[in-house]
């Protein structure tokens, strides 16, 4: 004992020391392995029951109850008898001595613990396993502990885990079944007598349901007035233990009815006990009720009955969710059907004379009062004039995983509410929401008559400490309400329009007033008292107006198609305008956040809007003058980006609502040819001629106009690509010149993976959107450009040296070829033989046993492109083979190749990156549904086993568990090509080839795989050989050394 008393103060200071703030990482690996030995010891569980009844340290308690759990589900087959037995008594009665003293996570895992005792001894061993928890249950001193442990029970046994055989797991299930409708009996016998003893004191009776109250016509149609009057009876007020035990019961019902099946086990009174506890939470008298006993401590809190309501609810779930219901079950389903529906008659009526469809409208005004005030105070919970204090305290500067800071999030919260209220109440919404915007744009449009002169430029006068706190406040609240305006613009649009057409131009002049305003009066330049706060608001307040603009850009292109054949003044002014506010701004002495927000708005204009007259309006003119303009400051990248692409949408996007021959495309092609020929000015400038040798130009400085030009073409390219014929072949002609260049340019840098990189984006996005434009010729000369320079060595230099960059360029030519391949017709098949030998001579064996996912997918995908869109590369399908199938086999062709192709995918199962996984078995899949793969000949005679047996392994050693049951399909797709040499020599060659089970469980498991050929059957039968293979394997491993296996 002295020993035993030892050890258990040098584990308590061990676990102290394990768990204390100041231990370093090495000290604690050190502890870990020594409690690790600790408990691999034999006999070792006996001083963990001393250290369970001995000690109070949570730690060493949780600690020797994981010795025994590991000890039971991992090495039990090797316990001697006699130990066994003296767990199995000792267990139990530490539970039962200790249960109410124990914290509740050690009692629940000690229950665990007994329970996983059951799960591998009842009855056999351990006959009294479930008898002593059915005790428990009827015992009132032990009822919780018991309805705990028939939960465990419940979790453990019904769906176990993978640490027992399939047999023993139908043993279980069959044994808890012979025991459903006794414990069923118990739980509805626990639930009655709770309401039964609290129902005593209940008040005054309801009035009765047919006492002629039109309200109660639903319940007459859809339930008998006994059933009515029953379920009418007062919500008892329960004590604290009895709301405790209820919802214990109530947590076991819904899992066992998660798998039990349904029949006369269920019966009329549990059900209508359940529809009882059910009704918590949904009567006004029990609120009523509950508030005024709400003092009383030993009664349970609103919220507590609101949960038995919603376990109740949950177990009727659990029955209605079951896919198959027995003929003898429909009177129990119209049950639940009645009683539900009383449910939600009662939420739904008062008790007064009202009908319930007049008590349904009059909750609806309510709900709309309520939803106004909700409004209401929403937007006052963000503006500053009200809330200032609080919304300060939000960091605005952090940004967390989505890219948002915490002001930014919970704006955005804010206005989701306020979207939701516009759904909603329409009217209501915008009456409320845009007099508090107008109020605030009368400061801000306020703002000019306080605008001086001084020596460097204009000053906002005003200086007053007061004065400026109280601005930037109406400028935050401006900024954010903006954004409440734009956020609506959805819901004024479509079918609405019209009926909401004068709110939507209401908002949109304002809008246009205010961003004409900014822009004039350049307040994103003007100096303040208090630059650091009031210049950033200035500029924030000028970027949302245009942000909310541009959120009304769908609404401008409807109103556009509206009024086309009258070309309306208003709707000219309104885009003139826009265009006024906006040119101003495409500058590079504008802040970033304001030109971007001009550029994005000009877009929406160009692509979303589209008005004939856009290109026509002066202030178009001067951006497509300043944009073209060689001596003129380059905007930033992203600005430069989107300008061009609004500029080249304006002259490629069809003018909606006009015909073909009024689309002006002569004069608009030249126009972009002008557009383009001016962007790419200094890049076609860099290709070297005979006449005029290229000129040295610094590295550097190549870089610099390669990426800023491609930036450009690319993303003009990318957003044509969708669009009409005409629209694209104007854009290629434009483009000729520098695609033409850029071949040239890409061996002269085929060692510069930045370079490359983009230029291959280039290269894709033409090939995915304007490749029927470059023609055929073209074409080939550049894939043939491209396969040259890319040899062995350039992809090993790329892959290996060169980092994400140079993955990236080798996915991107990947890319490119899966275009290539995917291409209909003749006329890119000459390019096959060199692109598959590239695949599998040059980037394979490069990247085949590299951990890494990169270059992986994409190589895989071109493959599978390769092979579905050209399988009669490899299979030439004749008419006399199609007619008369399965007596003539389809010729094969390059056979090598197929077959390094297929020895790829199988070589990809045996890898740990899982979604590489998902995605060549659906590959392989997809080719056997549209192709027949696995019925081809070299598929089924060389390789269909090989796949077969890859696949089984990898159920074996869980490694890709998550895609089990894609796994399991896949092997009975494969099998059922050939079910008789499946069973007949497949299985009996793998079982052989099993390592860590003996003959005899080989043999066990060989006679359990049934001769099944339907896919569920053959699945299942699948999954328990794997499953009963593993068992196996973990029984011989827990057995100790030198056990002799007769």
């Amino acid at each position: 004992m002295a020993s035993e008393e030892a050890s258990l103060r040098a584990l308590e200071s061990l676990m102290t020391e394990f768990f204390h703030d100041c231990t370093t990482n090495e000290r604690k690996r050190e502890i870990e392995e020594l409690l690790n030995n600790f408990a691999q010891q034999i006999g070792a569980w006996r001083f963990c029951l001393y250290f369970l009844s001995s000690t109070r340290n949570d730690y060493v308690m949780m600690y020797s109850l994981t010795v025994f759990e590991n000890l039971i589900n991992k090495m039990w087959l090797g316990v001697p008898s006699q130990d066994k037995m003296e767990i199995r008594s000792c267990l139990p009665k530490l539970l039962l001595a200790h249960h109410k003293t124990l914290p509740y996570f050690i009692r629940n895992k000690l229950c665990k613990v007994i329970v996983d005792i059951g799960r591998q001894d009842w009855p056999m061993f351990y006959h009294d396993f479930f008898t002593n928890i059915l005790q428990l249950i009827q015992s009132p001193v032990t009822t919780p502990l018991g309805l705990i442990m028939l939960k465990t029970t419940s979790e453990e046994l019904a769906c176990p885990r993978e640490d027992l055989s399939v047999a023993r797991k139908e043993e279980l299930r069959k044994l808890l079944l012979d025991q459903v409708q006794t414990v069923l009996g118990l739980l509805t016998g626990i639930l009655e007598t709770v309401w039964d003893k609290h129902s005593v004191t209940a008040a005054t009776p309801p009035p009765s349901p047919t006492s002629g109250e039109s309200g109660d016509l639903l319940s007459n149609l859809l339930q008998s007035p006994s059933s009515a009057k029953l379920l009418n009876q007062p919500i008892p007020i329960l004590d604290v233990e009895s709301e405790y035990i209820c919802s214990l019961a109530l947590e076991c019902l819904a899992h066992l009815f998660s798998w039990i099946p349904l029949s006369a086990s269920i019966t009329p009174s549990l059900l209508t006990t359940i529809f009882h506890f059910a009704r918590f939470g949904c009567d006004i008298r029990a609120r009523k009720m509950a508030s005024v006993n709400g003092s009383s401590q030993n009664c349970v809190s609103g919220q507590e009955r609101g949960r038995l309501g919603v376990l109740a609810m949950s177990c009727i779930n659990e029955l209605m969710s079951k896919n198959c219901v027995p003929m003898e079950f429909e009177e129990y389903l119209l049950r639940m059907f009645q009683q539900t529906f009383y449910l939600l008659q009662k939420i739904t009526k008062d008790n007064n004379a009202h009908t319930v469809k007049s008590r349904l409208e009059e909750l609806d005004e309510r709900y709309e009062d309520a939803l106004v005030l909700l409004l209401t105070e929403v937007l006052n919970r963000i503006q500053f004039r009200y809330n200032q204090a609080q919304l300060e305290e939000l960091d605005d500067e952090t940004l967390d995983d989505d890219q948002q800071t915490e002001w930014q999030r919970y704006l955005r919260q804010s206005l989701e509410v306020v979207a939701k209220v516009m759904e909603l109440l329409p009217t209501h919404a915008f009456s409320t929401l845009f007099p508090v915007l107008q109020d605030n744009l009368e400061v801000y449009l306020g703002l000019q008559q306080f605008i001086v002169t001084s020596g460097s430029g204009h000053r906002l006068n005003i200086t007053a400490e007061n004065d400026c706190r109280r601005l930037h406040c109406s400028l935050r609240d401006l900024s954010s309400l903006l954004q409440a305006v734009g956020r609506l613009a959805e819901y004024f649009i479509g079918d609405v329009f019209a009926a909401r057409f004068n709110d939507a131009l209401t908002v949109v002049e304002r809008l246009v007033k205010v961003t004409l305003y900014g822009s004039q009066i350049k307040l994103y330049n003007i100096e303040t008292a208090v630059p650091s706060v009031l210049k950033p608001d200035l500029i924030d307040v000028h970027a949302q107006s245009l942000a909310a603009l541009q959120a009304y850009s769908h609404w401008l292109a409807q109103y556009c198609s509206e009024v086309h054949r009258q070309n309306t003044q208003q709707f000219v002014t309104l885009i003139s305008t826009t265009m006024d506010a906006i040119t101003p701004l495409i500058s590079t002495k504008v802040q970033d956040k304001l030109l971007l927000s001009a550029c994005h708005l000009l877009v929406s204009l160009a692509t979303t809007v589209r008005p004939v007259f856009l290109i026509s309006i002066p202030a178009v003119q001067k951006v497509f003058n300043r944009i073209t303009d060689a001596s003129a400051q380059r905007l930033v990248d992203k600005a430069q980006v989107l300008v061009c692409r609004a500029l080249s949408n304006i002259l490629l996007l069809p003018w909606p609502n006009l015909p073909e021959n009024e689309q002006q495309w002569p004069v608009r092609s030249i126009n972009h040819a002008s557009l383009i020929s001016a962007l790419s000015r200094d890049y076609r400038n860099l290709k070297p001629s005979a006449v005029a040798p290229q000129r040295k130009m610094p590295l550097d400085d190549t870089k610099v106009i390669i990426h800023q030009t491609l930036s450009v073409l690319e993303d003009i390219v990318e957003n044509i690509s969708g669009e009409s014929t005409k629209s694209r072949q104007i854009c290629y002609q434009s483009l000729q010149e520098s695609v033409q260049v850029s071949l040239a340019l890409f061996p002269a840098f085929i060692h510069q993976s930045d370079v490359t990189d983009e230029m291959l984006s280039f290269f894709l996005t033409l090939f995915r959107g304007l490749r029927v434009q470059m023609g055929v010729p073209f074409t080939e000369q550049i894939i043939q450009t491209f396969l040259n320079m890319f040899t062995r060595e350039q992809l090993a230099e790329s892959i290996l040296h060169e980092g994400s960059t140079g993955c990236r360029v080798v996915e991107k030519f990947l890319k490119i070829l899966q275009v290539v391949v995917q291409e209909p017709g003749q006329v890119f098949k000459p390019f096959l033989p060199s692109i598959i030998a590239l695949c599998m001579e040059q980037v394979y064996p490069i990247i085949a046993e590299r951990p890494s996912p990169d270059v992986k997918a994409e190589l895989f995908e071109l493959l599978f492109r390769t092979l579905h869109h050209n399988w009669r590369y490899f299979f030439k399908s004749t008419v006399l083979a199609s007619v008369q199938r399965g007596i003539s086999e389809e010729q094969m062709e390059n056979e090598p190749q197929f077959s390094a192709i297929m020895q790829a995918f199988g070589q990809s199962f045996l890898q740990p990156d899982i979604h590489l996984f998902k995605q060549n078995l659906f590959y392989l899949e997809t080719l056997n549904t549209k192709q027949k793969l696995y019925h081809k000949k070299i598929f089924r005679t060389t390789m269909l086993f090989q796949f077969v047996n890859v696949l089984l392994q990898v159920l074996v050693h869980k490694s890709h568990d998550l895609l089990q049951e894609e796994i399991g399909i896949a092997i009975y797709n494969m099998a059922s090509v050939d079910f008789d040499g499946f069973f007949a020599a497949f299985l009996p060659e793998f079982l052989t080839s099993c390592d860590g089970v003996d003959a005899n469980q080989k043999s066990v498991l060989g006679r359990n795989f049934k001769m099944d050929r339907d896919l569920p059957s053959f699945t299942q039968n699948v999954h328990r050989l794997v499953n009963d293979l593993r068992y196996y394997r973990l029984c011989n491993d827990s057995l100790p050394p030198g056990t002799v296996k007769l």
